[in-house]
């Protein structure tokens, strides 16, 4: 198994001491509406650990849903991000982006489930010849009023209809809310992304969170996918050893 770190590019050296195996940086960071993308590319391929996913896709202020989607910039960034992803070397992005997803007051649900569905097909066109999958993450409802579970996003991708387009699991939103970790299992076949923190949502390792049982299901569905640590680190430096150390440790004695 491969543990990474949802993290900035600077941290990537920190990462690797730690003994993470790769990191999950942010589509945000690689400009998507910037015309010149060299610099970045230069310092991407210069991190000391490969990154192999990519999160936060959506600027907030790109609404996917709601009365005033600008469908044609939406498709601008969503080629650009994806081609910009691919040079770098990517195949995972994750699509939580709950600023630009959430639904607005008084707005239709059925209307946003249509928009929703129409901006995963965009992104579906956009991944399929770059060999990209897109996992749609379900967000705790603090987060976002709309996806707020497992089985939401499977419903969104089957909807879909691309291999394209799966989903990803995360313990933090999932416990948040009170969802059955069992839905990793009864929907194993689309769970291709998963990411962790611990209670509080600090590094795993220093809370409560049941990853005895989360592990020993992914061992049951013969997961084989990453899993990147997303959390909130008092001191990055400081825990990352441990949280690495206490995942692989979890991750042996589950498995």
């Amino acid at each position: 198994m491969q543990f990474g770190c949802c993290c900035s590019l600077d941290q990537a050296e920190a990462a690797k001491a730690a003994g993470f195996d790769f990191v999950e940086c942010t589509v945000r960071s690689l400009t998507p509406e910037v015309d010149e993308f060299a610099p970045v590319l230069a310092a991407y391929s210069a991190s000391p650990l490969p990154v192999k996913a990519f999160n936060v896709f959506l600027p907030g202020d790109l609404k996917i849903t709601g009365p005033s989607v600008d469908w044609p910039a939406v498709q601008n960034y969503v080629d650009e991000a994806l081609r910009r992803v691919d040079q770098i070397g990517a195949r995972v992005v994750v699509f939580g982006s709950g600023g630009a997803r959430n639904v607005p007051d008084g707005f239709s649900f059925e209307e946003a489930d249509a928009q929703l569905k129409r901006f995963l097909s965009i992104v579906a066109q956009a991944a399929e010849p770059l060999g990209i999958t897109v996992v749609i993450e379900p967000l705790n409802k603090l987060e976002s009023n709309v996806i707020n579970s497992v089985p939401a996003g499977v419903a969104l991708a089957a909807a879909v209809g691309s291999s394209s387009v799966q989903v990803l699991a995360d313990l933090y939103h999932m416990m948040m809310d009170g969802e059955a970790l069992e839905h990793v299992r009864t929907h194993a076949q689309w769970i291709k992304h998963i990411h962790v923190a611990d209670s509080g949502r600090f590094a795993p390792g220093t809370g409560d969170y049941p990853y005895a049982e989360f592990f020993g299901m992914l061992h049951a569905i013969g997961y084989d996918g990453f899993i990147s640590v997303e959390c909130r680190w008092r001191n990055f430096e400081e825990e990352a050893a441990g949280a690495v150390a206490y995942l692989k440790k979890m991750w042996a004695e589950t498995g």
